[in-house]
């Protein structure tokens, strides 16, 4: 949105706050990757008429032909500069983004079984994960880079409904008092289920 603003300041100037209806038509009728269509036709699900169509269906002769010239000429500026941005954000992201892949074998905390497509992994689930679908996007995983066999009992481990650990106090490691002016306030360090003994 910033680029796209900042872009009708360079191209418009001081007049720039009259050219936002234009943006926002432009931006309303560009294709967006992430719902596979403009927005305007994802809500009303119809191509949205544009100015182009006017000069062809002979509206012209109402508007005027040199205020539909002129309106389209700017919507195709403003599309170009669309594209121009979405191009520079994507190439941003790209500069820091790390693909991640794995191997069939590699451990992140479960075994890899199968590699499905090129984002997708099948894993090795426990017997009590069964009722979980056992493919995950690769933005799901994280690789486990710990040395030797490291195994965790499903026993040791309690879930929730929605599969979050539930954490309970194990054990009390260390107590204090911390003295304030006014008041004293006791100080407890806990050991929790989540934690492995040192």
């Amino acid at each position: 949105m910033k680029d796209m603003l900042r872009a009708c300041v360079i191209d418009f100037g001081s007049s720039w706050d009259r050219h936002l209806p234009l943006v926002e038509f432009s931006y309303n009728n560009s294709y967006h990757a992430s719902i596979k269509a403009p927005p305007y036709e994802a809500l009303y699900e119809q191509k949205c008429r544009s100015l182009v169509c006017w000069s062809e269906v002979g509206d012209s002769q109402l508007t005027g032909l040199k205020l539909i010239r002129d309106m389209t000429e700017k919507i195709v500026q403003i599309k170009n500069r669309l594209l121009t941005a979405r191009s520079r954000q994507k190439s941003n992201v790209d500069k820091r983004r790390n693909p991640l892949e794995f191997e069939v074998g590699d451990m992140v905390l479960l075994k890899i079984v199968a590699r499905v497509g090129h984002v997708a992994y099948t894993l090795e689930l426990p017997k009590e994960l069964k009722r979980i679908h056992s493919t995950f996007h690769v933005s799901n995983l994280k690789k486990c880079l710990a040395e030797g066999d490291i195994v965790v009992l499903m026993d040791e481990i309690q879930l929730d409904d929605k599969l979050h650990m539930i954490e309970e106090p194990v054990k009390v490691v260390d107590r204090e008092v911390k003295r304030l002016k006014q008041s004293r306030i006791p100080i407890v360090k806990v050991r929790w289920n989540s934690q492995r003994d040192p």
